[in-house]
């Protein structure tokens, strides 16, 4: 039994109607498969109906021509969607960068403080060496792990460059302790104050060693320093001798430190092996020729009796306290520098400035400061003179 097919078709008027025939071939099952229904297939599946006219092979281009033009304008609508988010993305890197590494750089410096004061004062302890070389030791840890691990990068250590930094770290070590001793016997609020000495120290010192002159805006406002400083002093209710002589002797050390750093940079790249030396690599060469000298001195002046029998050690939380302020000491070094690649000199000195604020309210709230009017005047009076100091600098 046989089965007929009947296929309605209409031709190409040209093609006649015996190519048309051979193109049928006998079923297995008896009936007539036309061959050419695959191409028929193909042109339904480009959305033509049976019963439509052949394209020719220029329109068959001309499609194809518009198919690929279509799918190019397609991909570069989407990478440029790619590119406006990553563009947009980079927008908002760059204007929260800023703002982030400022946050973190005033958050660790406040914090390290605060945390300063609890663990000499709060606790009592009576060690400040002691306290610098564990946290000085901390740091030198933390920095080793990081350079070789590969997350920063550290110049190699040689003795021509141990023997050039040895004068700078040695007055380093000095501006530690003594910064910590100040700190137990003085409130907060006035070693910020106190501390703007420091400016007028090291504006003399540019002026007689690099012969770098200032305006008058920068010495009104290191007069207005030192005015703040008197009357802050005067009406100190807690006032300390002991702990005003440590400061006077930091604000020296600090200075110092400054002006020989600036000397002594330039022969310390000049005997590095890829000379240069990078803020960390500076970090490390402090923190770690330090703990010799810091061993040393906690020897000769007899901290380690003091340190072994004193119970304070024996509290979990103090050496909480001490380990967290090792680690924002070194926290203050890396986003001082990235505060300062994200900014400029400018922007990162008066942040500075203006984070003496808040460190100075929280020292005064947190450690109840017997404090009067007159004192809270002062304070406010140089902080405002820090601020001015900073901004004069700008001009």
């Amino acid at each position: 039994m046989s089965t007929e097919f009947k296929l309605n078709v209409t031709i190409n008027p040209d093609v006649k109607e015996s190519d048309f025939n051979s193109s049928l071939e006998i079923s297995p099952h008896g009936g007539k498969v036309n061959v050419v229904r695959r191409l028929i297939g193909g042109l339904l599946h480009q959305g033509k109906k049976p019963g439509s006219y052949t394209s020719s092979p220029t329109e068959r281009r001309g499609t194809n021509e518009r198919s690929r033009n279509n799918r190019d304008t397609s991909n570069e609508n989407d990478e440029l969607h790619v590119d406006t988010i990553e563009k947009k993305a980079h927008e908002l890197k760059l204007r929260s960068g800023p703002l982030v590494s400022g946050a973190a750089y005033c958050l660790s410096s406040c914090s390290m403080i605060l945390l300063n004061k609890v663990v000499l004062s709060s606790y009592g302890f009576n060690a400040g060496i002691s306290l610098m070389f564990y946290q000085n030791l901390i740091s030198s840890i933390i920095v080793i792990v990081l350079g070789l691990s590969g997350l920063v990068s550290l110049e190699k250590l040689n003795w021509k460059l141990v023997k050039v930094w040895i004068p700078v770290n040695l007055i380093f070590i000095g501006m530690l302790v003594s910064g910590m001793y100040s700190l137990k016997y003085i409130n907060i609020a006035m070693v910020t104050i106190l501390k703007n000495t420091t400016n007028i120290l090291t504006a003399v010192g540019e002026l007689y060693i690099f012969r770098k002159r200032q305006n008058q805006k920068v010495w009104t406002a290191m007069f207005l320093m030192i005015i703040s400083a008197i009357t802050g002093g005067i009406t100190d209710l807690s006032y300390d001798a002991t702990g005003y002589t440590w400061q006077l002797v930091n604000c020296i050390l600090t200075a110092s430190y400054s002006l020989t750093l600036r000397r002594v940079m330039d022969t310390a790249k000049s005997v590095t092996k890829s000379g240069s030396l990078n803020e960390v690599s500076m970090v490390l060469l402090n923190n770690l020729l330090s703990l010799p000298f810091g061993a040393f001195l906690i020897i000769l002046f007899d901290e380690w009796t003091y340190v072994i029998n004193t119970d304070v050690i024996k509290i979990q939380m103090f050496w909480v306290a001490a380990t967290a302020s090792g680690i924002l000491g070194l926290a203050i070094s890396f986003t001082s520098m990235w505060f300062l690649n994200q900014t400029g000199p400018t922007t990162y000195s008066l942040v500075g400035s203006l984070n003496k604020i808040p460190i100075s309210i929280a020292g005064l709230l947190l450690f109840n400061v017997p404090v009067s009017g007159p004192n809270i005047l002062s304070i406010l009076f140089g902080l405002f003179a820090g601020i001015f100091f900073a901004k004069a600098k700008m001009s």
